[in-house]
């Protein structure tokens, strides 16, 4: 059975975008198809300036929204990233593999770094080298398949040229992944601005729908999407980014196919109002299985300390082999 491995970063509060772009298909196919992993990596979100209290609470809730959305223990490891140390472990050796050429040339280190630049904050080395810890969340585990939205695409190609490049020199240690999409909706753009993406960072805003967001949140901030000039409902992301990508969305929530869909309507008003009780829907059941999560903290606690110990295990030989290869020696 293939392997197939994924994270979360709890930077903020979970999106739309984040589950019709990668956390649905986990629950649907993902974790009945493979042999599957699934990930807060918090540590990521130790790269830019943050509140400790903040993200642990924001930590807690993505672990509870997994299994909100669908995952089940049974069939696949949920976990959080800082209780497996092989990862940090591991990921110093990618450091040594990867150059500094490769790192900066990562677009969201470019953008992320001149936001902090701008604002007047220092950037981070971690900032900077964290495509290498994100390669060895993936590599630690002999995963086949990376699940991603399009943004991280860049950063799974960088892991399969460390892969390659470690196996190269060092003698074959890893499994080189591969990356895979959801066919509509990979990228659930910004309501208000609808050329930037959806991000769980933009912690307030209208054009943001959160998972935990109340249904008239929802249908408000859809209701008030910017769309564009001119009344023609049509699929063109060059044209018409706004109504795209409503019809995106909707067609991701019923299963559709946002050409088709752009026939069926005649006026943005009338899209908009089904999207929005589309989106409703779909965000119904997680909604009240994070309600009931919530009041079970034990069990929550208790899934991500099996993840953690199963996870663990699986990470451990090949990690202790890539300390062997490249020239370490062993503690016993």
């Amino acid at each position: 059975m293939k392997r197939v491995f994924s994270g979360i970063k709890p930077t903020g509060h979970l999106t739309l975008g984040n589950y019709l772009g990668a956390m649905r298909r986990w629950s649907a196919v993902d974790q009945h198809e493979a042999d599957a992993l699934f990930c807060v990596v918090d540590l990521h979100a130790l790269t830019v300036d943050h509140d400790p209290g903040r993200v642990r609470r924001l930590s807690r809730q993505a672990a509870t929204l997994l299994l909100a959305t669908g995952l089940d223990p049974r069939l696949c490891t949920v976990f959080v990233q800082s209780h497996v140390d092989e990862h940090a472990r591991l990921s110093y050796l990618l450091e040594c593999v990867a150059t500094d050429g490769e790192m900066r040339r990562m677009i969201q280190y470019k953008e992320k770094a001149a936001a902090e630049r701008a604002r007047g904050g220092s950037v981070r080395l971690s900032l900077l080298t964290y495509p290498v810890l994100m390669a060895a969340d993936i590599l630690a585990y002999g995963t086949d398949e990376v699940p991603v939205g399009d943004d991280q695409t860049q950063h799974v190609e960088l892991t399969r040229d460390v892969a390659v490049r470690f196996n190269q020199r060092y003698g074959r240690t890893f499994v080189v992944p591969r990356t895979t999409h959801p066919e509509v909706a990979a990228r659930v753009m910004n309501l208000q601005n609808p050329m930037s993406k959806m991000g769980k960072s933009d912690d307030v805003g209208p054009g943001v729908v959160y998972l935990l967001d109340e249904p008239e949140a929802v249908r408000k901030k859809i209701m008030r999407a910017v769309t564009d000039s001119g009344s023609e409902v049509v699929h063109d992301w060059e044209a018409r980014p706004g109504v795209s990508n409503l019809l995106e969305i909707l067609a991701a929530c019923e299963g559709g196919n946002p050409n088709d869909l752009a026939g069926v309507y005649e006026t943005y008003g009338s899209l908009k109002k089904d999207t929005a009780e589309a989106v409703v829907e779909l965000l119904r059941p997680v909604q009240q299985r994070h309600k009931e999560l919530c009041a079970d903290p034990a069990y929550v606690e208790g899934v991500l300390r099996e993840g953690a110990e199963k996870a663990r295990e699986m990470a451990r030989p090949r990690v202790d082999a890539a300390y062997r290869a490249i020239g370490l020696l062993p503690t016993g």
